[in-house]
């Protein structure tokens, strides 16, 4: 079974304008000062459930979609269906961040009355981490066995349960 390789790559940083992570800075701001109002007006835990809110997906997707289509217009192709290909693998690896965020708050909840802030967050912090990169591992596998599987099917047209049309199966690399 193959690894997922997990790489840093800053130079996305540079393809980015300076007013682009002002966007995201004051929408995530924003969002987590509406959060905080709230839990002022109706209590921590109604106001911890809009710090649940993915404060700066929205202004990232777009921003990930407007890059991936200005660079395949740039090589003359149409980039919209990269562009949203790529807004969505962001997307899924939020909702994957959000569960294992699931796992830091249960680590908080029934750890904090009985071990110290520091250690109760690295373990939080740590249970976050663990379950979010094995979601994303699992994610992986199961997205390889798919395109496998839907690759044997298009090689054998007589497994007529699986789609075998080229348009049924959406690439990311379109």
């Amino acid at each position: 079974m193959g690894r997922v390789k997990l790489k840093i790559d800053v130079s996305g940083l540079a393809e980015s304008h300076w007013y682009e992570y002002l966007l995201r800075f004051l929408f995530g701001g924003a969002v987590t000062a509406l959060a905080g109002l709230i839990a002022k007006r109706f209590g921590p835990g109604i106001g911890g459930l809009f710090l649940a809110f993915p404060a700066i997906l929205p202004a990232a997707a777009t921003l990930i979609e407007k890059h991936e289509r200005e660079k395949k217009d740039q090589a003359g192709l149409d980039g919209t269906k990269r562009g949203r290909a790529a807004a969505g693998v962001d997307a899924a690896g939020a909702s994957l961040g959000s569960i294992g965020l699931v796992a830091f708050a249960i680590v908080v909840w029934r750890e904090l009355p009985n071990f110290s802030l520091p250690i109760v967050l690295v373990s939080a912090t740590l249970a976050w981490l663990v379950t979010s990169m094995s979601l994303w591992q699992l994610r992986e596998i199961l997205s390889r066995r798919l395109r496998l599987r839907l690759s044997n099917t298009s090689e054998h047209p007589s497994h007529a349960s699986l789609p075998n049309k080229s348009s049924d199966r959406r690439s990311f690399h379109e």
